[in-house]
């Protein structure tokens, strides 16, 4: 097996697992507005689209800016599996509280354990590492953008969140929550 498929196996599994798991789930209460949803939706896609499937297009932005030694490429396939394993951790964490999509669900509350005592939005934070560490091994300038579409999307995401859980979970709870845990960078208050 090559460091190529690995990747894609690792993000497939993943991928397999997260969605049979979205059935495990609390209901939902209280849901925010479609709109940035939508926004938040295409903003991902183009970037995975980007990241994962090698359309037409220029040559310039499908050649390799660089050739890393199989090493190198082995350790981004580490990284990758190792950020997918946080997100599924704070998946597992959170429990029946999980939504993909920004809502308020029965039994709402505070999480600030495990992995949640590390950073606030700790699925995004290790999907942002699995992302980042597969663009740079597909080394493309399409891989590239494509990986920072999808952290764009996944920060703007985390403010809406936050801002959503501050309403409906209480303003004095959160703000205390998050002035002691950072956003999406453990040991990076910003």
């Amino acid at each position: 097996m090559t460091p190529e498929h690995a990747i894609d196996t690792v993000w497939f599994g993943w991928l397999m697992s997260w969605t049979v798991a979205m059935f495990w789930a609390n209901r939902a209460e209280k849901r925010d507005p479609v709109w940035p949803e939508i926004v938040f939706r295409v903003l991902l896609c183009a970037g995975l689209i980007l990241l994962f499937v090698t359309p037409g297009g220029p040559h310039f932005a499908k050649t390799r800016l660089w050739r890393l030694a199989d090493t190198s490429d082995w350790i981004l396939v580490a990284v990758t599996a190792c950020g997918l394993l946080f997100a599924w951790w704070a998946r597992i964490h959170l429990g029946r509280l999980w939504s993909d999509l920004v809502v308020k669900k029965a039994d709402h509350r505070i999480v600030n354990s495990g992995p949640y005592r590390l950073v606030r939005h700790p699925i995004y934070s290790g999907l942002d590492l699995a992302v980042t560490a597969t663009a740079i091994h597909r080394g493309t300038v399409l891989a590239l953008l494509g990986g920072l579409l999808v952290t764009l999307a996944f920060y703007l995401k985390a403010r809406r969140e936050e801002r959503f859980l501050r309403t409906e979970l209480g303003e004095d709870a959160y703000d205390a929550y998050a002035r002691k845990t950072p956003m999406l960078l453990p040991f990076v208050r910003v």
